[in-house]
Formats: C-alpha cells, sequence, structure tokens
C-alpha cells in the first residue's frame, strides 16, 4: 500500500535527524516507544561506500575517510555497531527506569527525557570501540579462525558527548551501600542468535565504575544523538569495551549480588587454548592501537615525497609515541605527532615517505603509551576475536 502524504513526510524526517515527539506529532503520527528503522541494513543514516563498509546490521567507517576531519569523528562517519535495527523514540514517549535489590525502597524510580535534561550536566571526550576493532587481521596475518563481523580497524570513533554522571542518577534513585552491580539495558529489539532468544542488549558494570566516569549522554558533538548513536539517550563507558556503552538506554537494574547476561557469559569474553576453560574473566578495557589514513592497497608513486598519516590511540593511558616502518617491520622510526596526548581521545601523527622500488609494500605503525604498553608482533588467539592489538601491516603499491 503506497505510503499516505503524512507517512512520506516522517520517512523524510526520519532520514535527516531525531525526530522530537513536536516533530512526530506535527507529521500527523503517534509517537512510538520503539518502531522499527525504515532504512536499508538497520540503521537510519546514510551509509555511503566512501564513508562506510557495511557489515549486515553494522557498518564500519572506512579509516581514510577520517583524513580530512579533526579529532573528533562526525556524526556522519561515525561507525554503527547495532545487534538488531535501530529504533526511533520520541524523547517525550522516552523513560529511564531505575530499580533492583542496590536501591532503598522497593518502588522502581522513571526519569523523563526533560528531568535528565535538568540535571547538571559534564562534557566528555571518549573514545567507542567495538571490542571485535581488528578481527579480521587474527585471519588475514595470523592465519587464524574467529567468529564475527569482519571488521578492518574501522569501528572505532571519538566524538565529545555531553550528559549527566550516572553517578548523579543513582543518588536521586536511592543507590544503596550494598549496591554491586548495574545493569543498563537497551530499548533495541530484542536479540536472537543461533535460534536462541537472548533478550535485550544489557551488559553488567561494577559500581565502582558506575560510580566514576560513566555518563548518560543524550548529546554528541554538540548535537542530539543520531538514533544511530543512541537516541534518546545512551550509556557511555569511558576506556571500556564499545558493548558497555549501552545505546537506547532505558532501564538500569541496581543489584546487591553480582549480575550477568549473555554479554558478559557467553560473550566478551576470552575463550580458546590460550585462555582458561571456562574463558577470561568479562573484557573490560581496550587496548592500544594504530591506523593509516590511506587506503588499502593505495598506489604510492616511486621517487616522490609522500606524506603520510594516521591514528593512535590507547584505553589505558595516552599515547607517547608512535613508530612507523617502511620496510616490512626492519627499520623503525618516529612519526610527528599532530595533538596533544590525553586520556580518551585520539592522535593524529605522520612521517614522510620516499620510496625508491616500485612494487607491493607494507607499511607498519607501531603505538606505546604512557603506561609503556606497545602493539605486539603478534595477538595471542581468541575464538570470537577479541581485542587484536598487534601491528597492522598495511598493503600499498609502489608504482
Amino acid at each position: 500500500m503506497p505510503a499516505s502524504p503524512d507517512r512520506r513526510r516522517l520517512l523524510r524526517l526520519l532520514a535527516a535527524a531525531p525526530v522530537t515527539a513536536s516533530a512526530l506529532a506535527a507529521a500527523g503520527t503517534a509517537p512510538a516507544r520503539a518502531v522499527p528503522a525504515p532504512a536499508a541494513a538497520g540503521t537510519v543514516k546514510p551509509l555511503p561506500p566512501e564513508h562506510f563498509t557495511v557489515h549486515g546490521t553494522n557498518a564500519e567507517t572506512v579509516f581514510s575517510s577520517l583524513r580530512d576531519t579533526g579529532t573528533l569523528t562526525p556524526a556522519d562517519r561515525f561507525f554503527v555497531r547495532n545487534h538488531t535495527s535501530t529504533p526511533l523514540i520520541g524523547e517525550r514517549d522516552w523513560r529511564l527506569t531505575v530499580w533492583g535489590s542496590g536501591l532503598h525502597g522497593s518502588r522502581p524510580v522513571e526519569f523523563s527525557y526533560d528531568q535528565l535534561r535538568s540535571m547538571p550536566s559534564v562534557s566528555r571526550t571518549a573514545l567507542v570501540e567495538c571490542a571485535g576493532n581488528a578481527r579480521s587481521y587474527f585471519a588475514s596475518q595470523q592465519g587464524e579462525t574467529v567468529s564475527g563481523t569482519p571488521w578492518t580497524l574501522g569501528a572505532v570513533g571519538a566524538a565529545r558527548w555531553r550528559g549527566v554522571p550516572l553517578r548523579d542518577v543513582l543518588h536521586r534513585a536511592g543507590l544503596s551501600s550494598t549496591a554491586v552491580d548495574i545493569m543498563p539495558s537497551g530499548l533495541d529489539g530484542e536479540v536472537v542468535s543461533g535460534g536462541v532468544n537472548l533478550g535485550r542488549v544489557r551488559r553488567p558494570l561494577p559500581v565502582a565504575k558506575a560510580l566514576d566516569d560513566v555518563i548518560l549522554a543524550y548529546e554528541m558533538n554538540g548535537e542530539p544523538l543520531p538514533y544511530d548513536h543512541g537516541f534518546p539517550v545512551r550509556v557511555i563507558v569511558p576506556a571500556w569495551i564499545g558493548i558497555a556503552s549501552v545505546k537506547w538506554v532505558g532501564d538500569i537494574e541496581v543489584s546487591d549480588t553480582p549480575l550477568a547476561s549473555p554479554w558478559n557469559t557467553q560473550l566478551y569474553r576470552l575463550f580458546g587454548a590460550a585462555h582458561p576453560p571456562g574463558g577470561s574473566a568479562p573484557l573490560t578495557r581496550q587496548t592500544v592501537k594504530s591506523a593509516w589514513e590511506l587506503p588499502s592497497g593505495a598506489a604510492l608513486e616511486a621517487g616522490r615525497n609522500h606524506r603520510l598519516t594516521g591514528r593512535a590511540w590507547s584505553a589505558a593511558a595516552p599515547v607517547r609515541h608512535v613508530e612507523i616502518s617502511t620496510d616490512g617491520g626492519v627499520g623503525w622510526r618516529r612519526a610527528a605527532l599532530h595533538d596533544t596526548p590525553r586520556p580518551g581521545g585520539w592522535v593524529r601523527w605522520s612521517a614522510q615517505w620516499c620510496p625508491g622500488v616500485t612494487g607491493p609494500a607494507r607499511l607498519l605503525a607501531r603505538t606505546t603509551d604512557t603506561a609503556g604498553n606497545t602493539q605486539p608482533e603478534r595477538t595471542v588467539h581468541n575464538t570470537q576475536g577479541y581485542l587484536f592489538d598487534a601491528v597492522v601491516r598495511h598493503p600499498v603499491t609502489v608504482v
């Protein structure tokens, strides 16, 4: 059946920006708590091939497309990790419910969007990086089999997030001194994997982390969160793997006993021959990485001086230095850093190279942070391909 004029108008609104309750009302459509996104690949925003590689419901940033951006990743180039499809939720219809045995009293406490926006806010620059970022290199560089989305290095982005400290919301809800874990849950669809319904995306956080630097964000780079990045409200957990930063949060359980979900038991642990039989402890921090802002297989002219650029980051500490190799790892030299290294962000770097011999070549970049972490030559295998931090061999052709 053809879409009505009001429906067509609504779809145009959805393609542009988050729809407020007033905009939905103007379109003649009542706001819904979670409506499937009318977009391909489970996302709302456009995914042009010069900016994204689509993996099912996920979209990986083409890393070379970041070269003309600053230290913050624009929303139109920020990667998308969706377990189902992006939901469309009006802020008037949104509620955050905080509940559980770790609160004083037995009744859940609700917060509206306006109530959250009225609370004192903070802004924080933080990277969000999928735990499986660079997963494909387990196979292509190390010859090892892993499961999961075959990301290269584009499942990461840096943004300036604004929102309310989670600790303020928890204290206002009546946090008890007996609380040990909190668990945010998203409002996107329930996840079915291998024929098993895992429920909505949710993952526990220890109270100590929740009270430290976690925020409930409603803005990204000075604008309301885009739909694909969690509008109306998402969790931001600095330095931790991306699954902890639950999008479209609508529910937070607070518990006086440890909590569990498939996302900290079956998933986001390290399994395999090098790890304990039951898997490692649930993953928390991301690792140290570097990436070239150069297309894979790029053609570079021999005898000409090229300014090569890239980015370096670490979840553990600020970047100390970046080294590059243009001869496959035989010799290394320092790259120039163009940003002041700080926690929570990445550093842009550059190096000059004048190749003299034509043919295939491999460019390598290696980051070391101020805590002494350096990218290794090889990463210890795990079956789900998490936390690949080894030096990536970037192919180019000298012509």
